[in-house]
């Protein structure tokens, strides 16, 4: 959505913050939050955003967030109008949970494992036709960076290695995320130094899942550009 953030005047930065800052300097749920004319708070986990907030997309968006380097968060302002009100059904919010995990191995993980050398394994994730195919192959990556890993240190290649132990470490956060939506964040996190283009994929999930179920009502744009203004106004009278 071009000039969108710039619509808003509002700059994300990671970690919560208890003031917009004189240029923004918040979260993308403490953004929201005003966006949306709901009283402002700083937010430190999905679980402190008001009942309204879908939680798995509250946590997604936020892990996204804080990892971001910040020559990339401006992607998230596109999501600010769309998280007050997105809460849903429990049936739902799994349905979301789910989503997150499976598309973050169909889409990010594969460029990690290319990189690695697991040539099977990034064929297999994008073809995983549901969650439990994607967890599978997501274990077997997990086993195979760890054991490459653990032989790459006993002969001392050292760069080898380190490639093997993040295929490890993200491919276990791949596990983790069919229960924690943040750990869907981690996949993107561990994929991102080594592969061009993840957190414009990782935007892309994140505007998938937000189509599932209940959509945030309507907020004027401009309507929430006064909002977040007058938020820093008044912080910083």
């Amino acid at each position: 959505m071009a000039g969108f953030d710039h619509i808003l005047n509002w700059r994300l930065l990671s970690g919560s913050h208890p003031f917009p800052g004189p240029d923004g300097g918040t979260c993308i749920n403490e953004a929201a939050l005003v966006a949306a004319g709901l009283p402002y708070r700083a937010i430190r986990s999905s679980d402190e955003c008001p009942p309204c907030f879908s939680r798995p997309l509250a946590a997604y968006a936020l892990g996204l967030n804080d990892a971001m380097p910040d020559g990339e968060r401006h992607r998230l302002m596109a999501f600010v109008l769309r998280l007050s009100g997105s809460a849903d059904t429990p049936a739902v919010e799994a349905e979301r949970t789910a989503f997150l995990a499976l598309e973050s191995i169909r889409s990010l993980l594969p460029p990690l494992l290319e990189r690695a050398g697991f040539a099977a394994l990034t064929t297999r994730c994008p073809a995983a036709a549901d969650l439990d195919e994607a967890l599978a192959a997501a274990r077997s990556a997990a086993w195979a960076g760890g054991a490459r890993a653990q032989a790459a240190s006993g002969q001392r290649a050292w760069v080898s290695g380190a490639l093997a132990a993040a295929v490890s470490r993200t491919a276990s956060a791949a596990i983790r995320a069919a229960e924690d939506p943040r750990c869907a964040a981690e996949i993107a996190e561990g994929v991102a130094p080594f592969a061009p283009g993840t957190w414009a994929r990782a935007a892309v999930i994140l505007d998938g899942a937000l189509r599932i179920g209940r959509q945030a009502p309507d907020i004027d744009l401009f309507a929430a550009r006064d909002r977040l203004d007058a938020a820093r106004s008044a912080a910083h009278a």
